[in-house]
């Protein structure tokens, strides 16, 4: 069993493979944290110790026990107003104005299966494989009421974390701040590792001491950002890729953030993690409830791989969802670096022809084939198709398209208005705005408020009109701008907009993937603003960055391969000298590159020599040769790309037939004179085993290739990439 409860000690316990995650409810009813790390047996509230801290207050029960106070003991779910004088988990308003919350023990239901959240993504998992534990807290004075629910998938060493609010006082109260989840650490050195970046160069890796006061990362731009990744992981110091104890933290949600680390005055540590509490002030009527987006949890002994690959599985199979769940991915073209806004029906028709002498899947029209969209300042909000621009109907064009064997795809930007539309005009209110104020423009656009349903339902219509035209088999989701002049003309409480926008695009993406169950929807914002696990969930591959410089990319893929799998990583092989850095990589590395994702092209192939069209054709039987493996494997970092001379990373697959079978990549990001040589330990493998490798013939056992590594060859020529495939004999 995943959980257990013990009446005697009053202690839950979740058991997952190799972790023990355990909470007590103690003499007065409060919740306390015990322990969360490797697998271990009985009550661990032996771990509490009691001493007089000095203005440290004390709960009335307590009455003269001064060594007894919520400002030092590890919590469950810590609240504002009761002793805890740390960053805390919960801010209420109360109908009276108060700010004081008590939360405590009522009851607990054990479910199987795992819970769900109406309204909002979340991991999914069978009876089988999942159970949930609700615990049911209240305030005895206000009688606001908590239920802090807990999904075990014991097989992944995977736990979840969401809480629900329910106003049963007399009035109306206000949520000013709600962490989905909160980890206490009794002890312990740690490091803090999260993902920073900017458009064009996301998921930076930083690792930082924790210190002494609030490490916090977030972002108030209405969306997860390309700045700050809602996902952080907590190390010991010592922790490497392979072994020593690391934890992860991933937010289910796509929407303002924020995560804290706080170390306090008794160098406890204090880990939390959800939505922002700037400009967030969200209102309960009496009887309303709220529910907080989720968190998964996980934690490894073994290092950073271990725990990655924990998130990759948990992602791959309990948050993405539809047909292409499992399916390898068609390997598509984009049009947007072959043409941009200036092409027209037969151009987009000659491009389908080009991709098809290459085998390429799919063939998708980007941004400029509706309304009045010849430039970035114009057409956003009136879907419908330009005839004219593309010489007949959508449906015509896609019946050309396919008649060639390519699959047909096209880009949208659903969120986004141009003041230049006839939307914009017809209904100036639905964009976010603050009356008697100019706007904040960004990229010549505004945003929609899909605070409001009727704007989402004219949206979702216009899209849908659209897809009902022809056989469009894939659609890029663009939002192309951070959100401002956050005011909603349909509310007073504007502390509500910004986590309602998020609610009303979770409803429109979850009502277009039920009505179009084989449509491959593919998230972009700018690139990889919103790569986040909640879009995950309606959006099973993710544009990863626009940066598409094979260089970059590296270091970009590999803070992303942290907290997710290589199976939502869009990337491509662009143009040279490449749009963003104006950098030459050879066609083979930037094939080797994209292949670390769901795999694409983006230039235009017509400008290519017979020899380039000729190794695409080869790049592209490697890819859907090694498919399974890239998209299924556990994937192992094996350098760090901000350091090291060499990127190599490694994914190892066993198929359904037990045939193991394992990709290496290398791509060497320096040359020098008289240059020494690089080996690469792989990892993961069986010691005994045999591997060959598949180019060369030759063979080599587990424990060599691990232990004593691979010399890479030393070649003149920038930025050579190299891979090898090694099949177990035995």
């Amino acid at each position: 069993m995943g959980i257990i409860y013990c009446e005697k000690d009053r202690t839950f316990t979740l058991q997952t493979k190799n972790t023990t995650y355990q909470m007590q409810v103690d003499q007065y009813g409060f919740l306390l944290h015990l322990y969360y790390g490797k697998k271990t047996e009985g009550c661990m509230d032996y771990l509490l110790t009691h001493y007089d801290r000095g203005f440290s207050g004390n709960p009335y029960d307590a009455g003269e026990d001064r060594t007894y106070s919520m400002d030092v003991l590890p919590q469950e779910f810590p609240c504002y107003g009761n002793g805890d004088f740390r960053s805390t988990a919960f801010v209420v308003e109360n109908a009276d104005g108060s700010m004081s919350c008590d939360l405590r023990y009522k009851s607990h239901t054990i479910l199987k299966g795992k819970y769900n959240l109406k309204g909002l993504p979340a991991v999914y998992a069978s009876d089988e494989e999942a159970q949930t534990l609700e615990i049911l807290m209240e305030d005895p004075v206000t009688g606001v009421m908590v239920i802090l629910l807990y999904g075990v998938l014991s097989e992944l060493d995977i736990i979840t974390r969401s809480v629900c609010i329910k106003n049963e006082s007399n009035g109306k109260i206000y949520l000013n701040k709600i962490e989905s989840a909160s980890l206490d650490f009794l002890y312990g050195e740690y490091e803090l590792l999260t993902f920073y970046g900017r458009h064009a160069m996301e998921r930076n890796v930083q690792r930082v001491p924790v210190v002494h006061g609030t490490q916090k990362i977030g972002s108030v731009r209405g969306t997860s950002s390309h700045q700050y990744n809602p996902m952080m992981i907590l190390a010991e110091r010592e922790t490497t890729e392979d072994k020593g104890n690391c934890y992860a933290m991933s937010f289910v949600y796509s929407g303002c953030f924020q995560g804290e680390v706080l170390k306090d005055q008794l160098n406890q540590t204090r880990m939390m993690l959800g939505l922002q509490e700037e400009a967030f002030r969200y209102p309960l009527e009496k009887n309303e409830m709220f529910k907080a987006p989720e968190v998964i949890l996980s934690y490894s002994s073994q290092g950073m791989n271990q725990l990655s690959q924990n998130l990759h599985q948990c992602i791959r199979q309990h948050i993405c969802r539809g047909k292409y769940k499992e399916q390898v991915r068609p390997v598509l073209i984009n049009s947007w670096e072959a043409s941009y806004f200036d092409f027209t029906g037969d151009t987009i028709y000659e491009l389908a022809k080009a991709a098809k002498e290459v085998n390429i899947d799919m063939l998708v029209m980007d941004d400029g084939w509706f309304g009045k969209r010849d430039d970035d300042n114009s057409g956003l909000g009136d879907w419908f198709v330009n005839e004219k621009k593309l010489g007949g109907t959508l449906g015509n064009l896609i019946e050309r398209i396919n008649a060639l064997g390519v699959k047909f795809g096209i880009w949208i930007e659903p969120e986004m208005v141009s003041e230049d539309s006839d939307l914009y005009r017809k209904h100036p209110d639905w964009a976010l705005t603050v009356p008697g104020r100019n706007p904040v423009r960004s990229r010549n656009q505004l945003v929609l408020d899909f605070s409001r349903k009727e704007v989402v339902d004219e949206i979702y219509d216009q899209i849908c009109k659209v897809l009902d035209q022809g056989n469009i088999e894939y659609v890029k989701w663009d939002m192309n701008r951070s959100l401002m002049d956050i005011y909603s003309a349909t509310t007073k409480d504007q502390g509500r907009v910004l986590h309602d926008y998020v609610l009303g695009l979770y409803d429109f993406l979850e009502r277009l993937v039920q009505r179009y169950p084989n449509l491959l929807i593919e998230g972009c914002s700018g690139g990889g603003g919103r790569f986040d696990a909640g879009m995950m969930y309606y959006t099973p591959q993710i544009w990863c960055s626009d940066n598409t410089d094979a260089i970059d990319r590296l270091q970009i893929q590999y803070g992303t391969s942290f907290g997710y799998p290589v199976s939502v990583v869009g990337s491509h092989v662009s143009a040279v000298p490449n749009h963003q850095t104006g950098r030459k990589t050879p066609l083979h590395t930037r094939g080797v590159v994209a292949m670390s994702g769901t795999f694409g092209y983006e230039l235009n192939l017509m400008n290519l020599s017979k020899e380039e069209k000729q190794e695409i054709r080869e790049q592209i039987a490697e890819y859907k040769n090694y498919a399974p493996i890239i998209q299924n494997g556990l994937y192992y970092r094996l350098s760090n790309p901000t350091e090291e001379e060499i990127c190599a990373w490694e994914f190892v697959y066993t198929d359904e037939k037990e045939q193991s079978k394992v990709l290496l990549n290398i791509v060497m990001q320096a040359i020098h004179g008289n240059m020494t040589v690089n080996y690469v330990k792989l990892q993961g493998l069986e010691e005994t085993a045999v591997y060959r490798e598949e180019k060369s013939g030759k063979r080599y056992t587990g424990s060599a290739l691990m232990y004593g590594g691979m010399p890479l060859p030393v070649e003149l020529g920038e930025y050579q990439a190299y891979q090898y495939c090694f099949v177990r004999e035995s």
